[in-house]
């Protein structure tokens, strides 16, 4: 990763652990940082922190016969994007989507071991934003060891004013850098996104042209990332259920993350290194569409 912001520069890790809340979130989120951290020599890991489909019982019943097929796909589909990258997997958690927040003492020990196996010295985590409630129990999980090793957060996608936004904070608070593809990086990043074949109807809108990323800062894990109506929660009116949906209240997922994170969070002082840096689609088509509830518009 080599970028400049205004008043400084980021130093270059060289041994880096990608958190990715679902297989996909990767590329997603740091795809072009991690091309340009190993072009400069680093080593890039990846934990996968959930298995990136619901669980079983959350399928339609037509559905469920296929799920251990559903796994296996996502799985498969995360080694090939790994091998486009030049990612190293470390560990393919068997926890179901959505059920992060319910993980996080057993996650937060197995990282501690993917630390100490991997040597990072940087971690890469999804922002806080609201996008997804796995995407914000990792942001949490990252902070609890923001004293042992730099952390830092990026920009997946995010409902703030009431409009999608792709790979862009919904506002800053300090050390933001912003990366642009060269047209070789759009290609490898856009190669690694399609080897999510489950997910190709909501990763099509995905952008391939630029990341931003900063030093994680101090995040209320107990309040919602944003004023408003976050990313998750666009299809809560549905008043049906929908496997597609993610359904929890948004004051019970934030509740249980404030909670988790009030207890095992260090109290954050300096930014991580204490470096300075710089219309929703058809309804019917994200529902049909595999895990992953991006939806991004353009």
């Amino acid at each position: 990763m080599a970028g400049s912001g205004e008043g400084g520069r980021v130093t270059q890790p060289r041994r880096i652990l990608i958190l990715a809340p679902h297989p996909d979130d990767e590329v997603v989120a740091c795809g072009i940082a991690a091309l340009r951290a190993r072009s400069a020599g680093a080593r890039v890991f990846v934990l996968y922190l959930t298995t990136g489909v619901p669980d079983h019982a959350a399928l339609w019943a037509w559905q469920r016969p296929t799920h251990d097929a559903r796994l296996r796909r996502r799985r498969e589909e995360a080694q090939l994007a790994a091998a486009v990258l030049g990612l190293a997997p470390v560990g393919f958690r068997d926890a179901p989507a959505r059920r992060l927040r319910a993980d996080l003492d057993r996650t937060a020990a197995e990282l501690d071991r993917v630390i100490a196996s991997c040597a990072a010295d940087a971690v890469w985590v999804p922002a806080y934003e609201g996008g997804h409630q796995d995407h914000d129990a990792a942001n949490a999980l990252a902070a609890s060891f923001a004293d042992r090793v730099k952390v830092w957060e990026f920009a997946a996608y995010n409902f703030a004013g009431g409009r999608v936004r792709a790979n862009r904070f919904a506002t800053e608070r300090g050390g933001e850098v912003m990366i642009e593809a060269t047209a070789a990086e759009e290609r490898e990043k856009r190669s690694a996104l399609a080897c999510y074949g489950s997910e190709r109807g909501n990763l099509r809108h995905i952008g391939v042209a630029r990341e931003t990323f900063r030093p994680l800062p101090t995040h209320d894990y107990a309040a919602p990332p944003n004023p408003g109506r976050l990313f998750r929660e666009r299809f809560h009116w549905v008043p049906f259920h929908h496997p597609r949906i993610d359904f929890a209240p948004s004051a019970e997922v934030y509740r249980d993350i404030g909670a988790w994170a009030s207890a095992s969070t260090p109290v954050l002082g300096d930014r991580p290194g204490d470096e300075p840096g710089q219309p929703d689609r058809e309804l019917s088509r994200p529902f049909d569409e595999a895990e992953g509830e991006r939806g991004l518009g353009g």
